[in-house]
């Protein structure tokens, strides 16, 4: 996981979906971190191909094309809205039935039809839950690598792991 994304996951966390290679596609993390630290972000995407594409689209502009979109949109504002009560609910459920973030919703967000993060709705489109931000952008990259590239970063850290020993 930790040469997925880069660094060490919060703890505690669980691998909550994989892709096709077997590799982690997600984790999910409670609601407060071991440290105690409030921790609003359910899902959390780790591969590093979606990550990548993403962002790519992100920096694109498609974060204001769905603010534009939410707010002209009564039934696409709606959709949001049932996402954001799904997340709620599956963070409390992960949190152990009390949930330490349970003001905001989706990337932190206090208004469910405010799309902040695409990486945090493709995370829970992984998942299962039904979000038209993460299936629309989905199905704009793919749901993975064609190739396991996350193949190529364990054999590259591998290798440095052994140079170093050597």
């Amino acid at each position: 996981m930790a040469r997925q994304i880069g660094r060490a996951p919060r703890e505690p966390w669980r691998v909550a979906v994989r892709c096709q290679w077997g590799r982690p596609s997600a984790i999910a993390s409670p609601s407060r971190l071991a440290d105690g630290t409030p921790f609003p972000t359910l899902y959390w995407l780790t591969c590093p191909w979606l990550i990548e594409s993403v962002g790519a689209l992100e920096s694109a502009g498609l974060l204001a094309e769905w603010n534009e979109r939410t707010g002209s949109d009564v039934h696409l504002a709606a959709q949001l809205d049932a996402t954001d009560t799904a997340l709620r609910a599956l963070r409390a459920d992960e949190s152990g039935g009390e949930d330490a973030c349970a003001s905001v919703g989706v990337a932190g967000q206090r208004d469910p039809a405010h799309v902040k993060c695409l990486h945090a709705h493709v995370a829970l489109t992984l998942v299962g839950v039904e979000d038209p931000v993460g299936e629309e952008t989905l199905a704009l990259v793919g749901m993975s690598c064609a190739n396991d590239a996350c193949a190529v970063i364990a054999e590259v850290a591998a290798t440095a792991s052994n140079t170093d020993q050597g």
